[in-house]
């Protein structure tokens, strides 16, 4: 997809997807064969259910039949959160991850796998869990210490005092498909 298609698309479908309460997170058109799909991520900090996604999708479509901001040519359009193992790219992505268990890459090299405790404007508190039976221990790092960042997926957690994210809602991927589209006929 061309920088342009993605920048008209994200200026088209942003304003609508904010009217809904949520957050344009990525636009991706991929083709397999004759086949398009334009894919839309949302999420907000309360997280987006089935109905959200609903909403915004019949909000999207009708949108984009209005337009031709996808050619001639069928499309699906699919809309849907960013899952379980989310990258973290943007500030509030961090405050959203709040007690998440988080795999940071750092830009000196190295990682670091650690449970993130608060998020400020400069950076994260981090709880470290300890190995071989030591303490967690706690460790600050700087947004600008960080190459990447990805949420870990934790199938048993014992430590669950902080239930805030636990819910397993914030860790699917609801995605919400709609009918194939053809502009021109």
């Amino acid at each position: 997809m061309s920088t342009t298609q993605s920048e008209r698309l994200r200026e088209l479908l942003e304003p609508l997807v904010a009217s809904q309460g949520l957050d344009l997170e990525e636009i991706a058109v991929d083709s397999v064969g004759r086949k398009r799909v334009l894919s839309v991520v949302v999420d907000s900090d309360t997280g987006a259910d089935l109905d959200r996604i609903a909403d915004v999708s019949r909000a999207l479509s009708a949108k984009l039949d209005e337009t031709d901001a996808m050619g001639e040519g069928e499309y699906t359009l699919e809309v849907g959160t960013p899952g379980a193992e989310r990258s973290l790219t943007e500030h509030r992505h961090y405050v959203r991850a709040t007690d998440r268990l988080v795999r940071f890459q750092l830009h000196e090299g190295g990682e670091v796998v650690a449970r993130i405790l608060d998020v400020d404007d400069d950076g994260l508190d981090l709880e470290v869990p300890g190995v071989k039976g030591r303490k967690a221990t706690t460790r600050r790092l700087a947004f600008g210490d960080i190459d990447k960042a990805r949420v870990q997926v934790e199938f048993s957690r014992k430590d669950t005092k902080n239930s805030k994210n636990s819910d397993t809602d914030n860790d699917t991927n609801d995605t919400m498909k709609t009918r194939r589209r053809s502009r021109g006929h």
